[in-house]
């Protein structure tokens, strides 16, 4: 039987209204895990008041959930491998992973769990939760800046397709005497204030 097109119309009218009634498709937050080729973790401490010394871990690894229509970010955890502090200074690499600073023999990972986010701008954030470095734990607040998400310039490897990436720059500070690192504070050699800067893309887990 031939249906005619005149017929169709009314059908097609009401569909229409009933998709702009219900109004745009709710966001979901997405898993996103970070990529360890693109994941920067330093911190900066002052020495002897002479200037600032910048240090490296190079390994590390983190996942959130972020839902960039809100945006929100939630079940945020980061862990770093305190044996892989780097600062270009082979003796001064030994020393900061030794028992009087990092102790990383005995504690080898440090680890931030984030337990609430606040929303601070369009792109900005803070990110409440607890650092636990030698085998303590503290409150630890990061700022956190969204860069940038989108479809990546780069394919996925042997799976093909181009992933979806959203980038974040982050930093906080904490006392590292409040972490029992108590070498050299006294007398100024080493401060006490130290800065934690993270940089990272994440790629979403379709």
């Amino acid at each position: 039987m031939r249906i005619r097109s005149f017929a169709i119309l009314p059908i097609l009218a009401i569909a229409a209204f009933l998709a702009t009634a219900a109004g745009p498709a709710e966001s979901k937050p997405e898993k996103y895990v970070i990529d360890p080729a693109h994941f920067t973790i330093a911190l900066k401490v002052q020495h002897i008041g002479y200037y600032d010394m910048i240090g490296l871990f190079t390994e590390g690894a983190g996942s959130f959930t972020f839902d960039e229509k809100s945006p929100a970010v939630s079940d945020i955890r980061i862990v770093v491998k305190t044996g892989t502090f780097f600062s270009g200074h082979e003796k001064r690499d030994d020393h900061v992973r030794s028992a009087d600073f990092l102790n990383a023999k005995e504690f080898p990972e440090m680890v931030f769990v984030g337990k609430r986010a606040e929303k601070t701008g369009d792109r900005t954030g803070k990110i409440h939760g607890d650092l636990t470095l030698r085998g303590v734990t503290k409150p630890l607040t990061l700022d956190i800046t969204w860069n940038k998400s989108g479809e990546y310039l780069f394919g996925g490897g042997l799976l093909g397709g181009k992933p979806y990436v959203a980038g974040f720059n982050a930093s906080g500070k904490l006392k590292r005497s409040d972490f029992g690192m108590t070498y050299a504070v006294d007398n100024g050699a080493v401060g006490d204030d130290v800065e934690l800067i993270l940089g990272f893309e994440a790629r979403r887990q379709d």
